[in-house]
């Protein structure tokens, strides 16, 4: 029998997260985004509820709770603020790729300082995107080149997330240009290492309580290179796919709380004597936009429960099990996401537009979490290339300078 309910004790970790959401969080998201961050108290909160480690195994010093439990936390994590998953301290992205693409003892010394009382103050970070195509060759335009003393990096990752604020970064770049989008290799940089420099902050659309930037590499040298799996290619893939779900689950609790306060909204605000939401134009969208958060909510876990299969048979058949059902919940919910807050922005009508009703920011918030890993395009791309059998290649894939660039 299928089952779709949490277990006993996700349901008490879901309800200690519910209720940071909605004690903390919500009512103070305009607060968050003013100041860009989340105050130094509800990192400590989130870190004391071991929120930054949750599907990490406990093999590299994660919590080993599996990525189903993850995604039931992400969902209320981003019903009472869509950015905080991401201001939160904690390795953030770099702990999937730690995961896929370093050795069982590099995971474990780099996520060691994510464990600690003072955990969370630290951030890590993955330097995957770049701004511009490169117009000779396929790739990055990011080198590593191999020296005596380790490997060099030159180069300019823009879109990081957290790079003004991260301590270790997770660097892509190119070692052999001759082989494209297949010539990639990953490297740990520490945020002090001389060469490394990190960029001004940016001004983003919309998850303001993140960080995205950039940094520059000039004759940088890593302190490690990741080379934890044989086959690189499907372990940068599964990569990505794992950091996407868990930004496809922020997704479902941004059109979880779009859909909340647009329904409160309708029910209220009369007009010709009686709720808005009771005419059929009105009745009608809210009806299909439920009919969003149940279906987005549905395809991340499916995909999560497939991930927690291949965790336990590492098969070609439940990896591509778990990349399907992944691209699945992300194509849908980031769609999914963008019709609840553009239709939530226009059911308010003129208050829509106005700050004084939190539906604006979950709009701008839901475009820039589209962007943040795996996009719907590239979703799309993945979910074909499994269902054709076509081999799997990160150019086609991931999200690249020449199709659409993405906050990692």
């Amino acid at each position: 029998m299928i089952s779709f309910s949490p277990t006993d004790d996700q349901k008490m970790m879901v309800e200690s997260v519910a209720q940071l959401a909605k004690t903390t969080l919500r009512p103070k998201i305009r607060e968050f985004e003013r100041d860009r961050a989340l105050p130094e108290a509800v990192r400590k909160t989130a870190h004391e509820l071991g929120l930054g480690l949750v599907a990490l195994p406990e093999s590299i010093g994660g919590a080993g709770l599996g990525m189903t439990t993850a995604v039931l936390l992400e969902e209320e994590i981003a019903w009472g603020d869509p950015a905080a998953g991401f201001a939160f301290g904690g390795p953030g992205a770099l702990g999937f790729a730690l995961l896929e693409l370093a050795t069982t003892e590099q995971a474990r010394v780099a996520l060691a300082p994510f464990a600690g009382d003072g955990g969370h103050a630290k951030f890590g970070a993955v330097a995957w995107g770049e701004a511009k195509a490169l117009a000779d060759r396929p790739g990055f335009a990011t080198t590593a080149t191999k020296i005596d003393a380790g490997w060099r990096l030159d180069g300019t990752k823009s879109y990081v997330v957290n790079a003004d604020r991260a301590d270790t970064f997770v660097v892509f770049a190119q070692i052999d240009a001759s082989k494209g989008w297949r010539g990639l290799g990953a490297f740990l940089v520490d945020k002090s290492a001389k060469g490394c420099d990190i960029l001004p902050r940016s001004h983003t659309l919309g998850l303001d309580a993140a960080s995205f930037g950039g940094v520059r590499f000039e004759g940088a040298i890593a302190s490690a290179r990741l080379e934890g799996n044989a086959n690189f290619d499907a372990a940068l893939v599964r990569f990505f796919a794992r950091q996407g779900l868990v930004v496809a689950a922020r997704g479902v609790g941004l059109v979880l709380a779009a859909f909340d306060v647009t329904r409160d909204y309708v029910d209220t605000r009369k007009a010709f004597g009686k709720p808005i939401g009771h005419f059929q134009a009105v009745a009608f969208t809210i009806a299909d936009r439920a009919m969003d958060v149940d279906a987005a909510r549905g395809l991340v876990w499916r995909a999560a429960a497939a991930w927690d299969v291949y965790d336990t048979d590492k098969s070609e058949a439940n990896q591509n099990e778990a990349l399907l059902r992944t691209a699945h919940a992300v194509a849908y919910t980031h769609e999914a996401a963008m019709r609840c807050g553009d239709d939530g922005v226009q059911l308010h009508g003129g208050s829509g537009f106005m700050r004084d009703y939190a539906v604006e920011k979950l709009m701008r918030d839901a475009k820039q979490l589209g962007l943040c890993a795996m996009t719907p395009e590239h979703a799309d791309q993945l979910a074909s290339a499994i269902e054709l059998g076509v081999p799997l290649d990160p150019g086609l894939g991931l999200p690249t300078a020449e199709t659409q660039n993405a906050f990692v």
